[in-house]
């Protein structure tokens, strides 16, 4: 099968050529008509991305006859009168970061789209999306050598993981025995990995006992849903609130090897009268942890999201299961529900970032979020009493704000060009120090310096450094 579709060219490089900006643009908004145009041309390519992709069926001819047969020994499309459909959605993967390429496939059910008949389901296994891309350009690219995957759904994570990891032990656990099935096939249809992977029925991380790994992730069934509503285990798990998140949360530091990483996405909820920040962060408990917010929801919108998603909306249900999750809401005190990342990393000095972050960065975030924590241990440990060397992160800019023509700015902002993206208002002292330090030179004798050409007093000059360096070390400005 991997031989019939790579050698068609259904990959994600070679359909994304195929459809052009236009189509490729509107199938990313469920918009099929442009990419039927664009694949009517009856070529091997053409044919799967319509019978995988757009999920529509095509002449039997336009198949070689061992091809198809074999398409139909796998169950992944049936034939009938000349005309063949698919059973199940084939979803080519590109792997995650560098210059692309191909990782593998996604096999899962075919996608349920706005307008079709019916919901998806009870035991729907979705494929390939945007919360599954992007958990996989969260997931660390430090080498890992056993590798746990908690709801893995189709197996989308572990297919990625095996792409740059082709020796790693992967075990996959789901309480949706389908879903264990079609990541088996995932598996098998990508070649990963060379070791075999173990494939577990059940919820959190009660499969596992007391078993340790490199790596666990997850993109959770972290839906927020009205009690006793589990009406699709890929989203929903059934316990009450955020429960599932903040259990798995606390409950992975003691299956991970020292050094080892936990990731997952996540909602949480904003109660009233409780910052968000206080309530997500008690989570965590003996690991590093980078917890970030990058998107927040009202009550209604939640709903609407969450229906959209189930394709409810314009049912005759569709009120009676709205109002249903706005009453749990506001029973609940609940204002909100945050989505964003978690990151924790087994260790002894248990430094904590909870944040927010709205802006674009730079992808895929796994290549550099082992520095990311490293600069929050650093921030903690640091003191200019310490004899350190201190150097300026690569690709800073510095901009100043003043009125033209003045003497002196006033503000000075470093920006990072890369990684995180962010923004700082600084001032004199650490701005002469990002032109300056490169690591190479303790900062003693910088920040004398820095006195002497400022006319500051150098204690001054110290005890300013120690009380706004660590900040901008945790924040990646300095190293």
């Amino acid at each position: 099968m991997r031989e019939l579709l790579t050698g068609a060219g259904y990959t994600v490089a070679g359909v994304r050529e195929l459809l052009g900006p236009v189509a490729g643009g509107a199938l990313a908004r469920d918009e099929i008509v442009p990419a039927l145009r664009a694949t009517g041309g009856g070529s091997p390519l053409e044919a799967l991305t319509r019978l995988f992709w757009l999920q529509v069926p095509v002449d039997a001819a336009a198949l070689q006859a061992d091809g198809l047969a074999a398409l139909v020994a796998a169950g992944l499309v049936e034939a009938s009168g000349g005309e063949v459909r698919a059973r199940l959605r084939v979803e080519p993967l590109e792997a995650v970061g560098g210059h692309g390429g191909h990782a593998g496939f996604a096999v899962s059910d075919l996608k349920v789209r706005p307008g079709a008949e019916g919901v998806p389901a009870a035991d729907h296994v979705v494929g390939a999306g945007g919360a599954s891309g992007n958990l996989a350009r969260l997931v660390v690219h430090r080498a890992v050598d056993n590798v746990l995957d908690v709801g893995t759904g189709c197996g989308v994570q572990g297919v990625h993981v095996a792409s740059r990891n082709p020796r790693a032990r992967i075990t996959a656990t789901d309480v949706n025995p389908r879903a264990l099935d079609l990541a088996g096939m995932s598996f098998a249809l990508s070649g990963a990995p060379e070791r075999e992977a173990e494939f577990l029925e059940g919820s959190l991380l009660e499969p596992v006992g007391g078993r340790r790994f490199d790596l666990i992730m997850s993109n959770p069934p972290f839906v927020v849903a009205p009690p006793g509503d589990r009406r699709f285990t890929y989203r929903e798990s059934g316990l009450p609130g955020d429960d599932f998140c903040r259990r798995l949360v606390a409950d992975a530091p003691d299956h991970l090897t020292e050094g080892g990483y936990c990731q997952l996405l996540a909602n949480w909820l904003h109660v009233e009268g409780v910052p968000w920040e206080e309530r997500v962060g008690s989570w965590v408990d003996g690991c590093d942890a980078w917890i970030v917010q990058r998107d927040v929801q009202d009550p209604a919108e939640y709903a609407e999201l969450w229906l959209r998603d189930s394709c409810e909306a314009g049912t005759p249900e569709y009120r009676v299961r709205y109002e249903a999750w706005l009453d749990h809401f506001e029973r609940n005190g609940v204002t909100g529900i945050g989505f964003g990342w978690i990151t924790l990393r087994r260790g002894e000095r248990g430094a904590v970032r909870v944040e927010e972050l709205r802006h674009a960065v730079d992808h895929p975030v796994g290549a550099y979020v082992e520095d990311v924590l490293d600069g929050f241990v650093k921030a903690d440990e640091f003191s200019t009493a310490c004899g350190q060397t201190v150097g300026a992160a690569a690709g800073l800019v510095q901009e100043q704000i003043g009125p033209p023509g003045a003497e002196d700015p006033e503000r000075i902002v470093l920006r990072q060009t890369g990684r995180l993206r962010r923004a700082a208002g600084v001032g004199t002292v650490e701005a002469a120090l990002a032109g300056v330090c490169d690591g190479s030179l303790p900062l003693d004798p910088l920040l004398d310096a820095i006195a002497q050409l400022t006319g500051m007093d150098p204690a001054q000059v110290r005890a300013h450094a120690d009380a706004v360096l660590p900040a901008l070390i945790a924040d990646g400005f300095f190293t």
